[in-house]
């Protein structure tokens, strides 16, 4: 059961806490029926579920229609919208050229998160009287923690104006609450995230703990919060922490580049070295059309939302047709053209049709690329019930380690020997040679080697480049930086809406 909105979860519904589960033998806590709040928390594997469901909002990232990837990618020069029309997702298609209102902009983006922080503060304000381990609660507060820095991380980049909630809130005071200082939301994400680290383990048992945070996956998160706020020197040191040697490949953590950069996108590769953060996604919720996106699907919406319209292989690749939604821009293909990572990146459907090997029907804004990163395929079909469509269960990366190692890079003001170091390391893994390290040349590497998993966008938000390059879409410097508030959280209460949008 998901609480819908934020005005909406400041209210305990009977069994929130009990029956969402994540992913297949990872996270996952079996239905117990429902039970009251008041009554919940009795012990240790009741605390462990109320974990769970705070852990459970990190599959926003590429779950549901109202997901981060697709959205964030229709935003950015890389990639349009597309769908099956220009009326096809007010939400995405207006993000992409930038007409998005608070009317137009999905709630979800506002009222998921706040659901996880709600989740997380109750959670937080129970496990002082669980009988349990204290070294478990001590890391059960850590995880609980660190994931609400990331909620409140996610919030502050995409609205910077939020309400800033630390204790659960009662009915009669949501409608009091008034926006913070966002200065004062990224000091709580910093001091959630160095009270937690210390509390979090260094590894994790893949077979037992897949998907639970260890002590680099906040310090990643930390430092992102660090490069945001411009606090370079600081982001630096912690992203060391993270990224160890990245000439020899030492590595506190285990964390290591995979040597195959196709082997990223392979659907049983999950959790594998290069992974430090990962939204977990599963066939087993059998999700249908009654429950997608109500919180208790748990599968990968963007592998169907990013497949070609019509898709029918006529002796090419065995892939799933899907909704042709993040067409790729001809930029974006000519700046991966004659790159290693172009053929792991992009889905060329006009060469297997020249080639007589698959056909589809173009979609809105069709380019003929497609995103292959997250191609739905014929493998991944479920075995099991609910609609084919929305049970993919491949995983998608929030973090990985080419990500912080070019992020290090970038806080090290891109000179440098070990800057250097951190640049080569991503491009020696796809078999290019060194470049001069410099701000330019990162932020080249950040597109290719990250292309399609959602960074684009803030990358250029971040670096200040997103008014001169996405001015010919629509984007407006002062206004676009931000999204507007959805317009039911400002409805008889006193938040106010974000400035340039009605």
């Amino acid at each position: 059961m998901k609480l819908r909105n934020l005005k909406w979860s400041v209210v305990i519904l009977a069994g929130t806490l009990s029956v969402i589960s994540c992913s297949e033998d990872y996270l996952e806590v079996s239905p117990t029926g429902s039970t009251l709040e008041a009554n919940y928390y009795k012990n240790e594997g009741e605390a462990y579920s109320g974990l769970v469901s705070v852990y459970d909002i990190m599959k926003k990232w590429s779950g549901g229609f109202e997901n981060m990837i697709t959205l964030l990618n229709a935003g950015s020069d890389d990639f349009y919208a597309g769908g099956g029309n220009a009326s096809d997702g007010a939400g995405i298609q207006s993000f992409s050229n930038y007409t998005i209102n608070s009317a137009t902009i999905p709630g979800s983006y506002w009222s998921d998160y706040y659901q996880g922080i709600f989740r997380a503060n109750t959670l937080l304000l129970k496990l002082p009287d669980v009988p349990m381990d204290d070294a478990v609660k001590a890391r059960f507060t850590a995880e609980t923690k660190a994931l609400r820095a990331y909620y409140y991380f996610q919030l502050v980049t995409m609205f910077r104006n939020v309400p800033l909630m630390t204790t659960p809130l009662s009915t009669a005071e949501y409608y009091n609450v008034t926006q913070a200082d966002p200065a004062d939301v990224y000091a709580q994400i910093e001091l959630d995230l160095t009270e937690a680290i210390p509390n979090l383990p260094n590894t994790l048992n893949v077979s037992t703990e897949a998907g639970r945070l260890n002590k680099g996956a906040a310090q990643a998160i930390l430092g992102k919060v660090y490069l945001y706020q411009h606090k370079d020197a600081q982001a630096a040191t912690v992203l060391a922490e993270v990224n160890g040697d990245p000439t020899s490949g030492s590595n506190q953590y285990g964390y290591a580049l995979l040597d195959n950069y196709a082997d990223l996108w392979v659907i049983s590769n999950k959790f594998n070295s290069e992974s430090i953060l990962e939204a977990s996604h599963t066939k087993e919720s059998n999700a249908g059309w009654g429950n997608w996106g109500s919180g208790s699907d748990e599968g990968n919406s963007v592998n169907v939302m990013v497949g070609p319209r019509g898709y029918s292989s006529t002796g090419g690749p065995q892939y799933e047709a899907g909704w042709s939604f993040n067409p790729a821009t001809l930029d974006l293909v000519s700046v991966l053209a004659g790159d290693p990572r172009m053929d792991a990146t992009l889905l060329n459907m006009n060469q297997l049709v020249a080639d007589g090997l698959a056909i589809y029907s173009p979609g809105y804004m069709d380019t003929g690329y497609f995103l292959k990163k997250f191609m739905p395929t014929h493998a991944d079909i479920t075995d099991g019930g609910g609609d084919v469509v929305l049970n993919y269960r491949q995983n998608t990366y929030i973090i990985r380690l080419a990500d912080t190692f070019l992020l290090e890079a970038e806080a090290l003001g891109g000179t440098g020997a070990r800057a250097q170091a951190l640049l080569d390391a991503v491009r020696s893994r796809v078999g290019l040679g060194s470049v001069p390290v410099s701000l330019a040349a990162i932020a080249l590497e950040r597109r290719k080697e990250l292309a399609g998993e959602g960074h684009r966008w803030l990358d250029l938000v971040r670096t200040g480049q997103a008014p001169t390059v996405l001015g010919s879409r629509g984007f407006t410097a002062g206004k676009n930086e931000i999204w507007p508030i959805p317009l039911r959280e400002t409805e008889n209460t006193q938040i106010v809406q974000n400035p340039n949008y009605n």
